[in-house]
């Protein structure tokens, strides 16, 4: 087997990141003081803008010599805006008026609001991904031991899978993990086997992707940390991509929701590698 490389630029965009910018804008400018939908009138039409914070390129505005493709086109890098804000933010004239630092604050401030008044008024939501992603039908028998969770050991297994460009994404859904360990237990109590189903297709779709990195290799942890991001992207991928194809009218549901399950997994150590002890 030949281990998976790719070279990407700075507007490849994953359908992961397009699914989750869509859905955190929630039809919505990202500018705090715009009030203007990012589909139009005919609801059809998708008039919104992809923004890099940190240029696509060194023409751009607020360039980043420092980061990487990968980088500048991960979903931290990336604001939706309507038609106008984005001419504005991006005018090189105005470039002082829009550093990188405020416009994350707005990113920040905008997807914590979609996320909360989602959860609030959809309080089913988590439970309705959880079921998504458990019927996925891999035709494994493996059996997955959930383990216990530690979670002052998170930043150590960020470090050690070498996660950049993830780290922010982690770092925001680990809150939910007493929310979705919660819906785990009501499910055994119902005697649902929903987490077991779950967290054996997370495991076994990140073995796969894992293992179209690593290949044959002799080194395989070097791969892995060199491809930690992307190997985090093609997870969420398949798992959205699978449980959509099952769940049929949930799309905006479990692309939303997926990244939350796939944290928590993260965290439960299904996907990625555990710190050698």
């Amino acid at each position: 087997m030949v281990a998976k490389f790719s070279m990407v630029g700075p507007r490849d965009y994953t359908r992961t990141t397009l699914r989750r910018l869509d859905s955190l804008a929630g039809n919505q400018c990202s500018a705090p003081d715009c009030t203007k939908p990012l589909m139009a009138k005919d609801g059809i039409s998708i008039i919104s803008k992809i923004c890099h914070i940190e240029a696509a390129s060194k023409e751009g505005p607020r360039w980043n010599l420092n980061m990487t493709d990968d980088e500048r086109r991960g979903f931290d890098n990336l604001i939706l805006l309507c038609d106008e804000c984005h001419t504005i933010i991006d005018n090189k004239e105005n470039e002082s008026e829009y550093p990188a630092p405020l416009l994350k604050q707005w990113k920040k401030d905008h997807e914590e609001r979609r996320t909360y008044k989602l959860l609030n008024e959809r309080p089913s939501l988590l439970s309705t991904v959880i079921g998504a992603v458990a019927d996925i039908d891999l035709g494994s028998e493996e059996t997955v031991v959930s383990g216990d969770v530690k979670a002052f050991e998170i930043e150590a297994k960020l470090d050690y899978n070498h996660i950049k460009r993830h780290r922010a994404l982690i770092d925001e859904y680990k809150v939910f993990y007493t929310k979705v360990n919660s819906l785990y237990q009501t499910l055994e109590r119902e005697g649902s086997f929903k987490k077991d189903n779950l967290l054996r297709n997370v495991r076994q779709v990140y073995l796969q992707v894992m293992g179209a990195y690593v290949g044959d290799s002799t080194s395989p942890m070097d791969l892995i940390q060199k491809n930690s991001d992307a190997i985090f992207d093609e997870v969420v991928e398949t798992l959205t991509d699978k449980a959509t194809e099952k769940y049929e009218g949930y799309e905006e549901d479990i692309s939303f929701g997926v990244p939350i399950v796939a944290v928590d997994a993260f965290i439960r150590c299904k996907i990625l590698e555990e710190p050698a002890p």
